[in-house]
């Protein structure tokens, strides 16, 4: 074989693995089923008789330090029955903290957000279904997601049976991002008489 061809297709072969090695290792963010673009809102509602249970994003600075979003969704066990009301619930304003359960004892089964330009955040509103007189019990909220701003965040529901009721946010002004912890409750089995638990 001609020393020349060879010497030439091994370098071309060490130049393409030195351009890999050098871009940075990251995941492929583009078929994750995202709802959203970067700077943009959107409205996603799980399909009735479902509650969310997984919330995925993905940062960018380069976008405008914001972040897409994919949801997952899974339906109620049969004992809660169908939901009988759903409505969306209160909405906070970009660059707040913001703190937001379920009234009437509802569970999550949707999110809807919008970009601002001004201020590099979103605004929030959950979509909340109410299940007769069901009510929550052992509550408990998850570690900051991400645990650094900037991270990929992901919540996936640990415990079949568990599901969001809502969450607490806060905004970092200085690094124009987000840290979400979930509320996360167990349902009764029996109708009861509580309100806003």
């Amino acid at each position: 074989m001609n020393p020349v061809v060879v010497a030439l297709a091994w370098s071309l072969v060490v130049s393409v693995q030195a351009q890999v090695q050098s871009q940075p290792q990251s995941h492929d963010h583009q078929d994750m089923g995202w709802v959203n673009g970067y700077r943009q809102g959107f409205s996603f509602q799980c399909p009735h008789g479902e509650a969310l249970v997984a919330i995925r994003s993905f940062f960018s600075a380069a976008d405008g330090s914001d972040r897409i979003w994919s949801f997952e969704c899974q339906p109620t066990p049969e004992r809660l029955g169908p939901p009988t009301d759903c409505w969306w619930d209160d909405i906070n304003r970009a660059g707040m903290e913001w703190t937001s359960k379920c009234t009437r004892n509802g569970l999550v089964a949707g999110v809807q957000s919008k970009y601002f330009e001004s201020v590099l955040d979103r605004e929030w509103q959950f979509y909340c279904c109410y299940y007769k007189q069901r009510c929550p019990y052992s509550c408990m909220n998850t570690n900051d997601i991400p645990e650094q701003h900037h991270e990929e965040a992901e919540l996936v529901v640990p415990h079949y049976g568990y599901f969001i009721r809502g969450a607490q946010t806060t905004f970092s002004g200085v690094l124009r991002d987000r840290q979400w912890k979930y509320i996360l409750c167990r349902m009764t089995d029996f109708d009861c008489e509580f309100e806003n638990l």
